[in-house]
């Protein structure tokens, strides 16, 4: 394995915009170049880390932060850190960002744009009819707030785009920017 500094890339969308879809070929690519690398995502995290949390808004946030914290220390030992959450709040967001690039290593926030409808068309878990129905309450998108992010470094417009694609527009930011071998 090479030895190089660690980043964090950081998805972030709606649920079902493709966020952990671009991350699981994302991070097969990165290893394929001789990265160490750890994927942290929402589903995983929820069940793992944080199942004693809830969906309001302080619960979100909180959730964030015990992330951020492992990703920031992982990056930090050259990992290649790569997060897929919803991580709705700007505020948040900027707020992991600047823990991660405290401990010296960059970030790299991508937003994964979809839009609602076509969020909804590929719920196969219909969590958002049940939000839609009243049944889940604080459902990002319906019932609780998503606020885009204002100043990506990338943006993958996955209702336009392949899968494929958006793993290539990201992988070229990280190449452009010396974050990976070529």
């Amino acid at each position: 394995m090479c030895e190089r500094p660690g980043f964090t890339v950081w998805f972030t969308g709606l649920s079902g915009a493709g966020k952990t879809a671009i991350a699981k070929p994302l991070a097969k690519a990165l290893r394929s170049r001789g990265l160490r690398v750890e994927r942290l995502d929402g589903d995983i995290v929820r069940q793992e880390l944080t199942s004693d949390l809830g969906f309001t808004k302080a619960d979100r946030d909180e959730n964030i932060r015990r992330v951020t914290f492992v990703a920031k220390l992982l990056s930090r030992n050259g990992v290649a850190v790569i997060c897929s959450f919803i991580s709705p709040y700007r505020a948040r967001r900027a707020k992991t960002r600047q823990d991660i690039e405290d401990e010296g290593a960059p970030f790299v926030e991508v937003y994964v744009h979809c839009p609602l409808e076509v969020c909804v068309a590929r719920d196969v878990k219909g969590l958002y009819k049940r939000a839609f129905s009243g049944e889940i309450d604080n459902f990002t998108g319906v019932s609780d707030p998503y606020e885009p992010p204002e100043n990506p470094e990338v943006v993958c417009p996955t209702a336009a785009e392949t899968v494929d694609e958006s793993v290539a527009r990201v992988l070229a930011y990280l190449e452009g920017k010396g974050y990976v071998p070529s």
